[in-house]
C-alpha cells in the first residue's frame, strides 16, 4: 500500500523590505488583462497637472485576481459596517 499520507502544512513566512513597507499613496488605478494575466497600474495624480506616474504595476493570474477581488470586497463590507458607506460623487467622470 503506498504512502499517501498528506506532507505537513508549511507556515509560509512573509518578508517586506522598509521601502516596501511604507507604502505608496495612489489615487487611480488602471486594469488590464489578457486571457493569461491581469496588470494593475497603480497611479498618482497631482491636481492640475498634466502627467501622472505609475508608482506600481502588479501582474497576476485570473485565479489570484479573482481572490483579490473577493477580498476586497469582504474588507469594504467590514469597513462600512464599521465607519458607515462610501460614497463615490457622481462627478468622478468615471475614473476608478
Amino acid at each position: 500500500m503506498a504512502d499517501t499520507s498528506k506532507p505537513p502544512d508549511m507556515q509560509l513566512q512573509i518578508q517586506m523590505d522598509d521601502d516596501v513597507a511604507n507604502g505608496q499613496y495612489v489615487n487611480m488605478a488602471l486594469v488590464n488583462h489578457s486571457d493569461t494575466e491581469f496588470t494593475l497600474d497603480f497611479i498618482y495624480v497631482q491636481p492640475q497637472q498634466p502627467k501622472a506616474r505609475v508608482r506600481s504595476r502588479i501582474i497576476t493570474n485570473p485565479k489570484h485576481m479573482k481572490r483579490l477581488v473577493a477580498a476586497m470586497q469582504d474588507n469594504i463590507q467590514r469597513y462600512e459596517a464599521k465607519f458607515g458607506p462610501i460614497a463615490i460623487p457622481e462627478e468622478d467622470g468615471g475614473m476608478h
